[in-house]
């Protein structure tokens, strides 16, 4: 089924992915960020497909794993000690919870950009801000670009290197090690040769020559106003519950804070239906 998001007014799109994005970045609160979780691996399947989709988290639940396992090492911070390590610092029961909910909202970040980047296509995001300043949005188009190109490419590489043998999964310690250097170091040609083949084919095509016009197919219309109006609404009662302190939450020295309050599940169900907002795109349509 095609995704009927992708066909709304640019303005549409960023600013709703702006403000999903900075309340998943900025809010630790554990509902919130399960929220965020949930509905994003849900707009992300609609938007990229089941299989897609799961490559991904894949690849981010190996990071959040790994985020869980270090944190408590480094930080010492909580009452509730579990047990002391060989160096005498204490690993905490606080420092695994807030660990897990850290990892969590680094996943939920990340699979709310690949929606980002599904919707708002390279020429959305020039159409919005080229005029304005035509090379940090360019520039910014491109990075956004180079980092889902960055993993598939780097994917590739791995399947080749497994395919003779030579994956930084196979041999032993040392061997491992080398053939992972080697994949860098493969990775790192390829990131430097597309570069210069970017570079050749801009300057082919006339970037950076005056006078030029631009070609724009985007009109706004009054679906894309209802889109708007009602982000702007959720945001507007998100920020209005948070700063009435209904979801005041700590990990440290304790956990603790606001979970079934009646301004709490206010705030959950305003940022529930604002990632919402895509689906009932989808089903409106």
């Amino acid at each position: 089924m095609k995704n009927r998001f992708i066909e709304y007014h640019p303005i549409a799109g960023f600013v709703y992915f702006t403000v999903v994005l900075l309340i998943s970045m900025f809010s630790m609160h554990p509902i919130i960020i399960a929220i965020s979780l949930v509905m994003g691996v849900i707009n992300c399947i609609i938007l990229k497909g089941a299989r897609a989709a799961g490559k991904t988290i894949r690849y981010m639940a190996v990071m959040a794993f790994m985020i869980i396992i270090i944190n408590p090492l480094f930080n010492h911070q909580g009452i509730t000690v579990l047990f002391y390590m060989s160096n005498g610092n204490p690993v905490t029961m606080e420092a695994i919870i807030y660990g897990g909910f850290m990892s969590a909202m680094l996943v939920s970040v990340i699979v709310w950009f690949n929606c980002y980047n599904e919707v708002m296509t390279t020429d959305k995001f020039i159409y919005l801000f080229g005029k304005i300043s035509p090379h940090f949005s360019l520039v910014i188009s491109m990075t956004f670009r180079f980092v889902p190109r960055f993993i598939g490419q780097f994917g590739q590489i791995r399947d080749a290197q497994k395919a003779i043998g030579k994956d930084a999964g196979d041999g032993k310690i040392f061997e491992k090690i080398r053939h992972f250097a080697n994949e860098v170091s493969i990775m790192i040609s390829w990131a430097m040769e597309n570069s210069i083949e970017t570079a050749d084919s801009m300057k082919a095509r006339g970037y950076g020559l005056g006078n030029r016009t631009a070609f724009s197919v985007y009109r706004f219309n009054k679906r894309d106003a209802v889109v708007l109006i009602m982000t702007g609404f959720a945001a507007s009662g998100y920020v209005v519950v948070t700063s009435l302190g209904g979801l005041y939450f700590t990990y440290y020295p304790a956990v603790y804070g606001s979970l079934f309050s009646l301004k709490a599940i206010a705030a959950y169900a305003v940022f529930t239906a604002l990632c919402s907002i895509p689906i009932a795109v989808n089903i409106k349509e």
